[in-house]
């Protein structure tokens, strides 16, 4: 299946000279989804990414995070923007193009030696997911690996990420 073909090309956002990748005609076409899914857990088996905890980024993490998480037989964390999480979190900062941002996760939701796998949507700059694997090192997980569905390669992202396999399906 095409994957490609199920994105949505959006011209000039969210501001002049970005090419958005729009994932949501992706996410309403009942076999794409599927397909996607399935995929995913596919490449993660084939490269033994058998994680005790799937690790999903807000906010379209959480949409491909917690169906990959039940076909790999694994629990979904999410890891959130500031302010989101009702309990005692972990955080950390980490820097953008402009300014700063963070990322929590409760601090009971994983624990020291616990292996993650880290999934999003897409990966551009990398500095999401290499925030997000940062927090979970410093709380004692083991990051398996990542699982992206689009990479932006010209952006270079995985460069900045560890040195763990790195799955994605569809790259511009």
């Amino acid at each position: 299946m095409n994957l490609k073909a199920l994105i949505r090309d959006i011209p000039d956002f969210p501001r002049s000279g970005i090419l958005f990748r729009d994932i949501t005609t992706l996410l309403s076409n009942g076999q794409g989804l599927r397909h996607t899914i399935d995929t995913l857990t596919q490449k993660c088996q084939e490269a033994a990414l058998l994680p005790d905890y799937v690790v999903g980024m807000e906010s379209r993490g959480f949409i491909f995070a917690p169906p990959l998480a039940y076909q790999l037989n694994a629990g979904f964390v999410p890891v959130r923007k500031p302010g989101k999480l009702p309990a005692a979190v972990h955080s950390i900062e980490y820097e953008l193009e402009y300014g700063t941002d963070s990322l929590e996760i409760h601090q009971d939701a994983i624990q020291a030696g616990t292996k993650v796998l880290i999934v999003d949507d897409l990966i551009a700059t990398g500095g999401t997911a290499k925030a997000t694997a940062e927090l979970l090192q410093q709380i004692g997980a083991e990051v398996l690996g990542f699982a992206f569905i689009i990479e932006l390669t010209d952006l270079g992202g995985r460069k900045k990420l560890p040195d763990v396999p790195i799955i994605t399906l569809i790259e511009y």
